[in-house]
């Protein structure tokens, strides 16, 4: 009886907040469509200009910039989030694993803004001294990125790391190979689902992270040329100018987050089909 009140009142919950996602799903596409249908769904993709006095709304140039950054973030983190996983599950030792582990818990628990204040005061002058340019710009908030995706990846990456069966890494060793053969060729092969895993979620914070991109990307909405040039990403266009839209530009602003939405669903799909279909 009370297993089965237990699971009823799980059932509940889980119905309660799906249809709390349902719900925002259907307010976010409902105060979208005012502007898809007055602006179109092409001009509102491809259209190359953010010009919201003049009612001109193309998001091409923000859902490229957000791109943009979160794949140069997830290229300057994943190297050291592998290589980091690796040494602390196959090579470290107890002490330093036990050293290692709350130092990746507090880069977990930083908020974004404190994110922010070091790309602003510590970043934004080194690359403008040293590279030229304002400072703030695509390559100044994919550092802060990059960081700030280190311990989702790490993490998931030293999971699935460990979870790779303990008589795989006893038979390749039994075969003949060395220690990093068998991580080479064992572990990292089998632990490929869960890594990637870990990258696409990575992946889905940068491309959704608002407060810190905000302070240093620049927030010029352009097609940029290099990467020191300001550009300005859905996330921070939301929240740059949702305070004052009104009208058509209030449902514009809606229909940039339904945009920034689908993105994050669809890397949520890539993951889960990794998961389930690579691996050992």
């Amino acid at each position: 009886m009370n297993e089965k009140l237990i699971e009823n009142g799980l059932l509940f919950i889980t119905l309660i907040l799906t249809l709390i996602i349902g719900l925002m799903l259907f307010f976010l596409i409902s105060q979208s469509m005012p502007a898809f249908g007055q602006i179109g769904f092409q001009e509102m993709l491809a259209g190359l200009k953010w010009l919201p006095d003049m009612e001109i709304f193309g998001t091409f140039p923000m859902i490229l910039s957000t791109l943009t950054v979160s794949f140069l973030a997830l290229m300057i983190a994943v190297p050291l989030s592998l290589t980091t996983a690796i040494y602390i599950e196959e090579i470290a030792s107890d002490y330093v694993k036990e050293l290692f582990k709350p130092i990746i818990q507090t880069l977990a628990g930083i908020p974004s803004v404190v994110y922010g204040f070091f790309g602003l005061t510590v970043l934004v002058p080194l690359i403008r001294e040293n590279l030229g340019g304002t400072g703030f710009s695509i390559l100044t908030a994919s550092i802060v990125l990059a960081i700030m995706i280190l311990p989702t990846i790490i993490s998931l990456s030293q999971d699935a790391i460990s979870n790779v069966a303990f008589d795989y890494r006893q038979a390749s060793l039994a075969l003949g190979s060395s220690h990093f053969q068998t991580i080479r060729h064992i572990i990292i092969p089998c632990a490929l689902p869960g890594i990637f895993t870990g990258i696409i979620l990575g992946l889905g914070r940068a491309v959704g992270e608002t407060l810190a991109v905000l302070m240093i990307v620049g927030n010029v909405a352009q097609i940029p040329n290099s990467l020191i040039d300001p550009v300005r990403t859905l996330a921070s266009n939301i929240a740059l100018e949702m305070g004052y839209a009104m009208d058509i530009h209030y449902n514009a602003l809606f229909a940039s987050a339904l945009i920034l939405f689908a993105i994050i669903i669809v890397l949520m799909l890539i993951s889960t089909y990794i998961q389930h279909k690579w691996g050992c």
